[in-house]
């Protein structure tokens, strides 16, 4: 039995579970464990039923690589330097310094086999450092679960730390020829012509069947690409069965804890790089075989901040006192003139360990999100901070149209309104309004939940802006984030 010192007491790594995070690539919380009766989730639905299912979760921003870069921090993307993309010529990477709080090389020195499998879209590698690196496709979680098979079947006296990343539901693979119309959907992963990806099962939607969310237009082209959009989820589900699968028949599943997320909402405008709630809300189910209850839900409002300290927690490596990790990792001297980066002191996040199978617990009531870039060409910052009452954006550039990712334009979903004109409908908003954004947008979100009311300019509410604005200075003045000063100077 493995040994391993924690606060300087021994810790049998018997005693700390496998911990597996399981993030897909621009995934809505829609599925039948919440509420949607027309998608086919049946694992993600049986596995709700013995976890603990967050339904007020959120991605700190609707970026792939800067979400990533916290998941694995525990840091916003504005301190720890992951700005936006960081393939081909996006080129943005974190700082060296986060290296010290960075979660995959701590999992490792506090006694983990660390694996990744799938999507990793961050850097440098110096920081998010695995110890096993496994290949698979990763439009077929199916067939990522079975290169998982020799890790969970390993004869180890150490726990292992598996990151499970999918590329599905994620736009790409060309566009559905069969379509009628002018704008042809997305296929989002899916083999053209109906095929299917080696092993899997396709779940095929008839678009007049799916349910269209407020936040986009009811139109063929949205239906077609939203019944894409399910097909790729279904998949990812197939991929998730057959990972518990294997932990079960190695007798894993009862040492093992599940945490299953996405990196940000559903690749649609009105959601992915926005700060609107259809791009930051997020699936959340977390499944703990000593949780004191199973099946519950749990209305805590959780960020994507909160998943790196979460995880140190479990496997014994967080310090509470400090909310850092127990012993911080060395940073490499850096080459002259390079920007290392400011060393981080504590988690922006908090552990929600206390939270799985305790739906009772209050105290998570906020929730903050940071937005800079997707791709390099769109530099469009937005700041919020959304309680249980209101939602503030600061949309820093608001001088600016709103720019948009290269996918998401030639989107058919908006390609069919955007020809319509400035004034057709998108949503709960025009397309004019969508591109065009006033400097402050105030929701009460309690209320109008499809943030369709901007309250920032309506005199009833001068006192409530005023608050939520410095609440938002504060929220940024914690975690550093150096677009503070433009309170100041814009």
């Amino acid at each position: 039995m493995g040994l391993f010192l924690i606060l300087g007491l021994p810790v049998a790594a018997s005693e700390r579970p496998n911990i597996i995070l399981f993030v897909t690539d621009d995934q809505s919380p829609i599925a039948g464990c919440y509420g949607n009766q027309i998608i086919k989730t049946p694992h993600l639905d049986s596995l709700a039923r013995e976890s603990t299912t967050f339904t007020h979760a959120f991605a700190t921003t609707a970026s792939c690589s800067a979400s990533r870069s916290v998941i694995l921090t525990g840091l916003h993307n504005h301190f720890n330097g992951q700005y936006g993309h960081t393939h081909h010529f996006h080129k943005f990477a974190c700082f060296p310094s986060m290296k010290a709080f960075a979660l995959p090389q701590l999992m490792s020195q506090a006694g983990y086999r660390t694996v990744q499998i799938g999507k990793l879209h961050v850097a440098p590698e110096s920081v998010f450092h695995f110890d096993h690196y496994l290949k698979a496709n990763p439009r077929n979680a199916k067939q990522m679960a079975d290169a998982c098979q020799e890790v969970i079947n390993e004869d180890s006296d150490r726990p292992f730390f598996l990151y499970f990343a999918t590329s599905d539901p994620h736009r790409g693979g060309g566009r559905d020829q069969t379509f009628p119309g002018k704008h042809q959907p997305d296929l989002f992963g899916n083999r053209p012509n109906q095929g299917s990806h080696q092993g899997i099962d396709e779940v095929f939607y008839d678009p007049k069947d799916v349910i269209v969310p407020g936040f986009l237009p009811d139109t063929p082209e949205s239906r077609a690409e939203i019944a894409q959009y399910y097909q790729s989820c279904s998949r990812i589900d197939q991929g998730l069965g057959a990972l518990i699968s294997l932990l079960k028949e190695a007798d894993q599943w009862e040492k093992t804890v599940l945490i299953f997320t996405a990196d940000h909402g559903m690749a649609f405008p009105g959601a992915k790089t926005t700060v609107y709630e259809a791009g930051l809300r997020v699936p959340f189910i977390v499944r703990d075989p000593n949780a004191p209850k199973k099946g519950v839900s749990s209305d805590a409002m959780l960020s994507h901040a909160d998943i790196t300290p979460t995880i140190l927690d479990y496997a014994s490596a967080l310090n509470h006192q400090t909310n850092a990790p127990q012993k911080p990792l060395k940073i490499d001297p850096v080459g002259v003139g390079e920007n290392s980066g400011e060393r981080p002191k504590t988690y922006h996040g908090r552990s929600w360990r206390d939270l799985v199978g305790r739906p009772e617990l209050r105290g998570w009531d906020q929730i903050s999100s940071s937005h800079t870039f997707h791709e390099i060409q769109m530099y469009y910052p937005m700041r919020v901070i959304r309680d249980r009452n209101y939602k503030l954006i600061w949309n820093i550039a608001y001088r600016q149209p709103y720019p948009f990712a290269s996918d998401l334009w030639a989107a058919a979903t908006w390609q069919a309104q955007w020809s319509k004109g400035k004034d057709a409908n998108y949503g709960q908003r025009t397309v004019d309004s969508y591109i065009n954004r006033p400097q402050f947008e105030l929701f009460d979100i309690a209320s109008d939940p499809n943030e369709s009311r901007n309250l920032a300019e309506d005199p009833a509410y001068q006192k409530i802006l005023k608050k939520y604005q410095d609440l938002l200075k504060a929220e940024q003045k914690r975690t550093g984030d150096p677009w503070i000063m433009k309170w100041n100077y814009e």
